[in-house]
């Protein structure tokens, strides 16, 4: 019984011509078995007859005879072989999307287990089971299961891939290094793998870490955010108190105005009354004496009483036809009291919120950039001073570099957040000064406004100054300014000029968008005959 349920391994029932599983075997006399046509087809091409096995020779044929014993044997193993692939079969899976699915199955696709990279076909679990058995196919190189089997194999000499060229990073294989790579740096797949592994992992990292940065950073503008609100609303509320205060005053003696108008009226009217009720007291008085002469009914005597009471000499009246009280007029106080509160204010909110203070903690260290100096221009060491020079130096006309425009930007550019320098133009009666975006045309004459992606102020003869919007705006200066800061909030698109040694705005670019980096722009001008021949230089930044 225990024989019955013994099967022997593929092993013992290869072929040692075919190494494949015995089909028809018989026995040489040798004691050796071969397939019935493996045996003939092999002494058919030879002129003696050797065992393939033990090399026994043979003066003769031997005449071959079916092995019984082994024929059955073979026949058990194919039918157990196959019951077995049937029974695994059903519990397998069926392949799920994601999965690579059997080339090899009919109907339903099951769930492939490995890729052959010779057949370049992927196999089930009972596919696979020649691959598993048979000699002549344990040979093949398998890998686990991929959707595009080809793509493992060498398109121009259909060999696995299986080294990586690091010169070409690339995947190779064994022909390509003794062809096209074979001077190449080539390396195992896994030594590929691994190299390249690492490269992705420290990518990745390094991406993690970019990232992890930009966390801090944007935290960071968060923290410097929130000092700013602070402060912001620190002097938002005092400024406000103060305001609040003087309206309070302003009100309380608009009120002490008006009242006191009205007390002074009603203490006239108060006076005409006493004087008039005294009057009417006298006349009454004088109305009794008349009522009792004229009670008399003898003639003579009533016009002779009448004229001894001397009737024209009455108590002593005024004559009140023009004598009124006219109603204080309030309207001229309150438009005074509103006046005088709009200077107070003013004044307050020059003294609680100098905008300039509040611009200048913005500042940035700027400095000029040579490369897109126009020819004529000579700049400082340092890159803070710039003016025109008589003669044109040989530069390389790179595309940066203004070409007649006598004109430099900053080295510093700016796309987000807020940014303040301040430029010194004492002595000069012409210069240009502003921020300007990256892609501006620097070849040839330059119109300056914000249509051609400029946002700047000039002054020209000395005294003139625009702001060259669209269209300019000529600026109502008291003296032209000595020192000017230049103020850009790229997020509100607000680009304002500030005269720093009188701290007062002189004009504000709104509602400008902003896409591209920004850098500072300046125009020292010509030098008119030596009027104009001072520099422009960038200042440190002072806040008092």
């Amino acid at each position: 019984m225990a024989a019955a349920n013994y099967l022997p391994s593929e092993d013992q029932f290869l072929c040692s011509i075919c190494l494949d599983v015995f089909t028809d075997p018989v026995t040489i006399p040798c004691g050796h078995n071969f397939c019935k046509n493996c045996i003939t087809d092999h002494w058919n091409t030879n002129d003696q007859h050797l065992c393939p096995m033990c090399k026994t020779f043979f003066n003769t044929r031997p005449e071959l005879h079916v092995n019984a014993f082994i024929s059955e044997m073979v026949a058990q193993f194919r039918q157990s072989a196959q019951q077995k692939a049937s029974s695994s079969s059903s519990e397998q899976q069926v392949s799920k999307p994601g999965e690579v699915p059997c080339d090899v199955c009919t109907g339903t696709k099951l769930k492939a287990l490995k890729s052959c990279l010779v057949c370049l076909v992927s196999y089930c679990e009972t596919q696979l089971e020649p691959h598993l058995t048979m000699s002549s196919l344990k040979t093949h190189q398998m890998i686990d299961p991929v959707e595009n089997v080809e793509g493992r194999i060498c398109t121009k000499h259909d060999k696995p891939l299986e080294l990586f060229c690091k010169t070409d990073q690339k995947y190779v294989c064994m022909l390509c290094t003794v062809l096209d790579h074979k001077t190449h740096d080539v390396v195992p797949l896994t030594e590929g793998y691994e190299g390249k592994k690492a490269e992705l992992e420290a990518e990745i990292q390094q991406m993690i870490q970019k990232r992890q940065l930009k966390i801090q950073e944007i935290k960071h503008s968060v923290d410097l955010s929130e000092e700013d609100a602070d402060r912001e609303i620190a002097e938002g509320v005092q400024v406000f108190t103060s305001l609040k205060e003087s309206v309070e005053r302003g009100l309380n003696e608009l009120i002490n105005t008006i009242k006191e108008k009205q007390k002074t009226t009603e203490k006239q009217a108060e006076g005409f009354i006493k004087e008039l009720e005294q009057e009417i007291s006298e006349l009454m008085k004088r109305s009794t004496e008349v009522e009792q002469v004229l009670r008399s009914e003898d003639h003579l005597h009533l016009l002779q009483s009448v004229q001894s009471l001397n009737i024209q000499q009455l108590p002593p009246t005024k004559d009140w036809t023009e004598i009124s009280v006219r109603p204080s007029s309030y309207e001229g106080n309150v438009v005074k009291a509103v006046v005088q509160l709009e200077e107070t204010l003013s004044k307050e909110m020059k003294k609680l919120l100098p905008e300039l203070k509040r611009v200048q903690q913005y500042a940035v260290d700027v400095t000029l950039d040579p490369d897109t100096a126009q020819s004529f221009l000579i700049l400082s060491d340092d890159g803070k001073q710039v003016n025109l020079g008589d003669v044109m130096k040989n530069l390389p006309d790179n595309p940066e570099r203004f070409s007649k425009c006598v004109s430099v930007l900053g080295k510093q550019s700016f796309s987000s957040a807020r940014f303040y320098f301040e430029v010194q133009v004492k002595g000069k009666t012409n210069w240009d000064l502003g921020v300007a975006r990256e892609s501006i045309n620097r070849k040839g004459r330059i119109t300056v406004s914000p249509q051609n992606g400029y946002w700047a102020v000039w002054l020209r003869n000395g005294n003139e100054s625009y702001a060259l919007d669209d269209p300019a705006v000529r600026l109502s200066l008291k003296s032209p300014p000595q020192k000017v800061g230049v103020f850009v909030d790229y997020e509100e698109g607000l680009v304002s000029f500030y005269d720093v040694d009188a701290a007062a705005l002189i004009y504000s670019f709104t509602g400008c968008s902003f896409t591209e980096k920004l850098f500072p722009f300046f125009r020292p001008s010509s030098n008119e005959g030596g009027k104009n021949s001072a520099p422009l230089i960038i200042s440190s930044v002072r806040v008092n």
